[in-house]
C-alpha cells in the first residue's frame, strides 16, 4: 500500500496547496491513501464543514485534528456525522466525534488511522500511551488493518519520539504534526515503522508557524498584546510523509518526505 500524511493544513494557503499539487501526487505516486492534519484549516484555528469537503473533493481521503479540533464551533455539530473527520483519541469519554477511522484503499485493503495527542506542553488529556495500548490490544497490523497510521499532535519531539518506540512494529506509520516545521529525521524504525517526528505544516513558510509575521515579532519584541493572529497569505508549500508497506506484514518499506512548492526545497520520492 502507498500513502501520504500531509502535515497541518495552515489557512487558505494550505488549502489551495492541497487543490494544487495533491491531484497529481495521487496518479504520480500512485498513492492508495491520503490523510491530511486539519486542525488549522479555517484562518488557522479549527475546521468548517464546508473545507472538510473541499478537502475531500481534492483527493483527501480522511481528516485528523488535535487541540485546535474545536475553535469552529460548528465542528462539535458535525463531527459525529462525519467517520471521515477524526479528533484525538484520548479526550474524554464522552466528546464528540472519535478519534480512530478507516479509510478504503481500494483492493479489499483497509487503512486504520489513529489521531492521539500528546501531554508535554499540551492540553493535560488521558494518557496518550494508555490510550494507544488499549487501541493496539483490539487490532492487529496485517490483520484487523492492511496498515495502520498514527497521527500524534504534540509539542515536544521526545514525547513523539518514546511514542514511535513505543508502537513500533505495531503500525506502519507514526507521524506528529503541531509544530509547523518539517524534521529531518524520517526513518523505519527496528521494528519496521516509518518514522518522523513533524511532517511540517501546509502552509506559507515566509511566516512564523503560517502566521503573519508581523503579530509574532510584535509579541515577542515588545510583550504587549497585539492584534489578532492572521494566515500568512503567500504560497503555501505541500509537506508530507510518503509511505509505502508490504500488504501482508503492513510494515514500512520505504518512507520519504514530500515538499512540494512554496519556499521551501523540494523533496519528492524517486519510485522503481
Amino acid at each position: 500500500m502507498r500513502f501520504l500524511f500531509l502535515g497541518d493544513l495552515v489557512g487558505r494557503p494550505g488549502r489551495d496547496a492541497v487543490k494544487k499539487h495533491l491531484p497529481d501526487l495521487r496518479r504520480e505516486l500512485g498513492l492508495d491513501a491520503v490523510v491530511a492534519n486539519g486542525e488549522n484549516a479555517a484562518a488557522g484555528f479549527g475546521i468548517t464543514k464546508k473545507i472538510c469537503e473541499e478537502m475531500f473533493e481534492s483527493g483527501v481521503d480522511l481528516i485528523t485534528g488535535g487541540n485546535h479540533s474545536w475553535d469552529q464551533r460548528e465542528a462539535l455539530a458535525f463531527i459525529d456525522d462525519e467517520p471521515r473527520l477524526l479528533r484525538p483519541h484520548n479526550y474524554p469519554a464522552g466528546t464528540p466525534g472519535r478519534g480512530v477511522g478507516v479509510v478504503d484503499a481500494g483492493r479489499g485493503r483497509k487503512l486504520l488511522v489513529i489521531n492521539m495527542m500528546a501531554r508535554l506542553y499540551m492540553d493535560p488529556l488521558d494518557d496518550p500511551f494508555a490510550t494507544m495500548k488499549a487501541v493496539l490490544s483490539s487490532v492487529r497490523l496485517g490483520a484487523t488493518a492492511n496498515a495502520i497510521l498514527l497521527d500524534f499532535h504534540g509539542e515536544a519531539s521526545s514525547e513523539k519520539m518514546a511514542m514511535g518506540h513505543y508502537v513500533d512494529g505495531k503500525v506502519s506509520l507514526c507521524v506528529g504534526t503541531h509544530t509547523h516545521v518539517p524534521t529531518a529525521d524520517t526513518m523505519i524504525l527496528p521494528g519496521g515503522t516509518a518514522y518522523q517526528t513533524d511532517a511540517g505544516m501546509c502552509g506559507d513558510y515566509d511566516s512564523v508557524i503560517g502566521m503573519d509575521k508581523q503579530a509574532p515579532l510584535a509579541r515577542f519584541t515588545r510583550k504587549l498584546p497585539t492584534e489578532k493572529l492572521q494566515v500568512a497569505k503567500g504560497e503555501g508549500t505541500l509537506c508530507g510523509v510518503f509511505v509505502e508497506t508490504d500488504d501482508k506484514t503492513g510494515l514500512a518499506l520505504k518512507a520519504f518526505p514530500l515538499r512540494k512548492g512554496g519556499r521551501l526545497q523540494a523533496t519528492q520520492p524517486q519510485l522503481v
